[in-house]
């Protein structure tokens, strides 16, 4: 029995020196090539427990003449010792990113760098997971890496739990555009609070809640929200005249046909989870939220200012239905031109930023600047958002789309 135990021991100790040996291989060649790389793996976790180049990439790299062998890490390398993490990424939204980028029809449109690779909008989709078929495409097209998920937030070869913590690590894709979540929380009493923290003008144990805070609450990595993405619900509500506005919205869409029945374009939505498809759904997130403001605020003041926001919503949504009704209106009367690959006579909010009318301009800008920055400052408590960026421009917008209906119907008598 000791004879087994001491080769085994032995077996063992070549293994682990076999391990260090190769690592060390590893280092002296990238300390030349790519120095930052291993500075900063050597001041990372990994490299204290032992976990070397070939743990990730592979051991068929050996020299500068093999670095096609070089094993390119996805979620599944990071899975053994993060399962529990990797099992909540993959039923949370970030996991259907490159999902939901392919769901949009005009993603098929932008600028195309290499086969299969849809430059302007993969660098941040890319966090979401992709199957193998769409990894060796990726791969065909030059782009070898940012297939792993992980390092969008945990950046490499560094792999901070610290850096993902802070809200800071959101901001490269949650910024701007249709995404001015950085800027709107940022800017808000919650994100300035924050940055005097970090900044340390107020004291660390100050309560001051990040990003992760509310969206990944005790570091759950699922990611999800109420409201989703484009704050869009199927109605079924009380209130009919929003339950009638989220209607047309869902409309606009391509979710629902005019009639209001399921179009096909709702079970691509249902496979992404870009919106809550019961009542039920939508509740359960909401609940998760209001715990997570309850931590600084009394639940009567949660559910006050939670209202309030969702008041906005109501608001904002109101103006939107009666924009995408006029749009729809010229198209059935054959006052605007349908363009050929409508299936039904209804604006196509996802395929308006290719259509050449004004009046398609304005709703679309409508619905991804100004709507948008609506209800995201009103979910993330930043007035100037929801009044001055969001709720006067569509108002402007509304008024402007109007006039053009007006006129259009004077030019066609």
């Amino acid at each position: 029995m000791k004879k087994i135990i001491l080769i085994i021991m032995i077996i063992s100790g070549c293994l682990i020196f076999t391990a260090v040996v190769f690592a060390q291989i590893c280092v002296n060649c990238h300390r030349k090539t790519t120095p930052n790389i291993v500075s900063d793996w050597k001041a990372s976790r990994h490299s204290k427990k032992g976990i070397d180049c070939s743990a990730c990439h592979g051991d068929g790299h050996k020299s500068a003449k093999d670095t096609a062998n070089v094993l390119i890490p996805t979620i599944e390398t990071c899975a053994p010792c993060h399962k529990e993490r990797v099992r909540q990424f993959k039923s949370g939204k970030h996991e259907k990113a490159w999902t939901a980028m392919k769901a949009l029809p005009t993603a098929h449109f932008q600028l195309v760098a290499g086969e299969g690779d849809i430059d302007m909008c993969a660098d941040c989709h890319k966090i979401g997971l992709k199957t193998e078929t769409e990894i060796m495409v990726l791969k065909k097209a030059g782009r070898k890496f940012g297939v792993a998920s992980c390092d969008s937030c945990h950046t490499r070869h560094l792999f901070s739990v610290k850096e993902a913590r802070e809200p800071q690590a959101c901001n490269p894709c949650h910024s701007g555009g249709d995404n001015p979540q950085w800027q709107i929380y940022s800017s808000s009493k919650h994100g300035v609070r924050y940055l005097l923290k970090q900044s340390k003008t107020l004291p660390e144990e100050v309560s001051a809640p990040t990003c992760q805070t509310c969206h990944m609450q005790d570091g759950n990595h699922t990611v999800s929200s109420g409201w989703g993405f484009f704050a869009v619900r199927l109605p079924s509500y009380g209130d009919s005249q929003w339950a009638d506005d989220q209607a047309a919205i869902l409309k606009g869409l391509g979710l629902l046909d005019p009639d209001g029945r399921p179009a096909p374009r709702l079970d691509i939505w249902k496979e992404a989870d870009l919106l809550r498809i019961t009542h039920e759904d939508w509740q359960k997130e909401r609940d998760k939220m209001e715990k997570a403001c309850n931590q600084c605020h009394s639940i009567n003041f949660v559910k006050a200012e939670i209202e309030r926001a969702e008041g906005v919503i109501k608001q904002a949504d109101q103006i939107m239905a009666e924009a995408i009704g006029i749009v729809a209106s010229l198209y059935k009367e054959g006052l605007l031109r349908k363009p050929p690959d409508y299936v039904h006579a209804f604006p196509d909010l996802f395929k308006l930023p290719d259509e050449p009318s004004m009046i398609e301009k304005r709703l679309n800008d409508m619905f991804y600047e100004h709507r948008m920055k609506t209800f995201q400052g009103a979910l993330h408590s930043n007035p100037d958002y929801v009044n001055w960026y969001g709720l006067t421009n569509m108002k402007k917008e509304l008024m402007l789309i109007r006039i053009l209906e007006r006129d259009m119907r004077r030019e066609a008598k």
